[in-house]
């Protein structure tokens, strides 16, 4: 059932003996006061239904340390001391000085009922509905956007290791993969977690190892697969037997000279698209946000409102593929958005789709244009071409043709002879445009950005303060760049805890008040 807390103070209430020791302004000061409006009980009544058995942790209490907890970086074990020794904790909870606390496990307890429930950033929420009230956002309507990439909280695996790893999973939480394992496995002892112990410089080495594993991997899954599981087991063992048979397939292909079917196989001289990087946290990804810029683990995506450098939104998303694209998750943070926005971002932003749905929305993009590359070091790029009514193309040698219906613009031919052909492209056939179906719109964001120097100047002038918003997000030296959960769905809801109690020591700074129950920036 729902823990309560007493109406009275104790006798060696924190607060009453020591309040005044805590610096007036902080996070810890606005939760000694404050901390039962901005979360009071019936906001949690859902996580309890019953009226009966042991009571657990004030929800007040619970939703307390775990900003704090977000707020510092701090571990379970970390949190639960800072808690029992530090005065400033115990007065922002409403504990007594001589309160020991509660086990660590008591937070884990209360992020997974957090998680089961219709509203597990409900934190988040809360503070955002002190800032809405306050009205420091009203009238203030741009919105900046941006992404950072924080680091899992695992070692990435190599092949090898991620297919040891995965059938040792399958033989703990699949009914009978024991056995199968026992009888037909004999690549590795499975009970050893490590590698194993080949000359790995031998190429012939490395290769029988690896199709050995291979062949493990597919006789278990073969065995296993469509076979009824208990209910209490069936998620587990499915997940699992799943993931063996991803990890199996996504490094490796047929060794020289064999088609697949004879048991022989090598490390893949490619990359697989969107590949897990390791069955602990199958869904960190490599992530690749620049060229140049490469790490493995997840995506946070934030909206900030560029004045105040409050957070309205934020998502976190595996590092990799389509849905995670900034441009895609930059539209879902706009969605709660009651009004028109101009709308900050980086060229990441300035894709044709992303300006086309601002467009309908009734938003303004001020967005960096993604510059253009072309076809030949130097030479002509996308712009250098003329465009009549969006049905035909003039080259720069004044060739005209038409757009496609699959908004292609083929010159062929013409360009056999075309003086300028060796800036124009290296292809055989002569050059092709391959046209995004909203490339009006990217062609008319190039133009405005460079004749429009108020857009620039509006851009060089609000956007900076996401970058700051990021590195607070991020923590002093980054220490918050490491994430301390596993999957998107634990550390998304750090993330709002994280934004949460940012966003309230962010109002502190800017004047908030309480006056008659009425929250307001002074």
């Amino acid at each position: 059932m729902q823990g309560e807390c007493g109406s009275n103070p104790e006798l060696m209430d924190a607060a009453a003996l020591v309040g005044h020791l805590v610096p007036a302004g902080s996070v810890f000061a606005f939760l000694a006061e404050h901390r039962r409006e901005v979360f009071p009980a019936a906001m949690f009544e859902d996580l309890f239904p019953s009226r009966t058995g042991r009571p657990s942790l004030p929800g007040e209490v619970a939703a307390s340390v775990m900003v704090l907890q977000a707020l510092h970086d701090l571990s379970d074990r970390e949190t639960v001391a800072a808690l029992r020794c530090d005065l400033r904790w115990k007065v922002a909870c409403g504990l007594a000085l001589d309160d020991a606390g509660f086990d660590a496990s008591t937070l884990t307890y209360w992020r997974r009922r957090l998680a089961r429930s219709q509203n597990p950033n409900r934190i988040f929420d809360a503070v955002r509905a002190v800032v809405a009230e306050t009205g420091v956002l009203q009238g203030k309507t741009r919105r900046a956007l941006d992404s950072v990439v924080l680091d899992d909280a695992v070692a990435t695996q190599d092949t090898v290791t991620q297919l040891i790893a995965a059938i040792r999973r399958v033989r703990r939480e699949v009914p009978g993969a024991a056995a199968v394992i026992a009888a037909q496995c004999h690549a590795h002892d499975y009970d050893d977690p490590g590698k194993p112990a080949i000359a790995w410089d031998d190429t012939t080495a490395r290769e029988a190892l690896v199709s050995a594993l291979v062949n493990d991997a597919t006789a278990v899954v073969n065995a296993l697969a469509g076979t009824g599981f208990d209910d209490a087991v069936a998620e587990k063992a499915s997940q699992a037997l799943a993931l063996l048979a991803l990890v199996a397939g996504q490094d490796v292909e047929p060794a020289e000279g064999s088609d697949g079917t004879d048991g022989r196989w090598r490390i893949a001289r490619r990359v697989a698209e969107d590949r897990v990087i390791s069955v602990v946290d199958p869904e960190a990804r490599h992530v690749h946000k620049t060229v140049h810029n490469r790490q493995d683990g997840y995506k946070a995506h934030v909206a900030v409102e560029p004045d105040t450098g409050l957070f309205t939104d934020g998502s976190l998303t595996r590092g990799a593929g389509g849905d995670n694209h900034e441009a895609v998750v930059g539209l879902r943070l706009l969605a709660s958005e009651d009004g028109p926005r101009e709308v900050l971002g980086d060229n990441a932003y300035g894709t044709g789709d992303l300006r086309a749905e601002l467009s309908q929305r009734g938003h303004t993009a001020i967005i960096k244009p993604a510059p253009l590359r072309p076809a030949v070091e130097g030479g002509f790029t996308l712009d250098e071409f003329t465009f009549h009514n969006d049905a035909t193309v003039t080259c720069p040698n004044g060739v005209t043709r038409s757009i496609t219906a699959k908004y292609k613009v083929v010159f062929g031919i013409a360009c056999r002879d075309c003086p300028l052909r060796a800036r124009c492209t290296a292809s055989k056939s002569g050059r092709t445009l391959n046209l995004h179906r909203h490339h009006r719109l990217l062609r008319h964001a190039r133009r405005d950005w460079h004749e429009q120097p108020e857009l620039v100047e509006t851009y060089r002038q609000h956007r900076p303060m996401v970058e700051r918003s990021i590195s607070w997000l991020v923590g002093p030296k980054g220490r918050c760049r490491k994430l301390r959960y596993r999957g998107t769905s634990a550390n998304d809801h750090w993330l709002h805890r994280r934004m949460a109690a940012l966003n309230l020591r962010r109002l502190l700074n800017l004047g908030l008040t309480n006056t008659a129950g009425t929250w307001a920036i002074a």
